[in-house]
């Protein structure tokens, strides 16, 4: 076995974590439904990148990330396993290199990425992304004018 593989037992464990509709996703998108905001999810916001958001407001530009606390070395919940500690460290560094990538890739295009830790209250994520949606809003055109004067 490679040095930098997982034994059967950790990739069994670890094939059964939730990519997709995870609580906090879940409860997110249903508060921001609530709050009147229509999205996509699990998109790719840009063609030709392999890169899926979890929520996406087409018309405003911004692709929200729900971002897992071991999978993505949050600052205040990061674990750093023991076993094949190399394996991980590298595995963990690789996810955070693809996000800044990601983020850079969107900001180029004119998009915004907003990034939510899977520890963060769902209410308060709503309001932060709600807010940035409402600004980046596309203005609609005002109605013309019916005065012939």
């Amino acid at each position: 076995m490679h040095s930098l593989e997982t034994t059967p037992e950790t990739r069994d464990r670890m094939s059964k974590q939730r990519s997709h509709d995870t609580k906090i996703e879940v409860v997110l998108r249903s508060t921001l439904h609530a709050a009147g905001l229509r999205f996509r999810k699990h998109r790719r916001p840009l063609a030709g990148v392999r890169r899926e958001a979890d929520i996406v407001f087409g018309p405003s530009r911004v692709a929200v990330f729900v971002d897992g606390c071991f999978w993505h070395a949050c600052p205040e919940h990061a674990t750093w396993p023991k076993n094949n500690a190399e394996f991980w460290r590298e595995k963990i560094e690789k996810n955070r290199a693809r996000d800044r990538d990601t983020d850079a890739r969107l900001a180029e295009a004119g998009w915004l990425a907003v990034r939510v830790w899977e520890h963060e209250k769902a209410a308060e994520a709503a309001e932060r992304i709600a807010a940035v949606v409402r600004e980046r809003r596309p203005q609609r055109r005002a109605a013309r004018s019916t005065n012939t004067d």
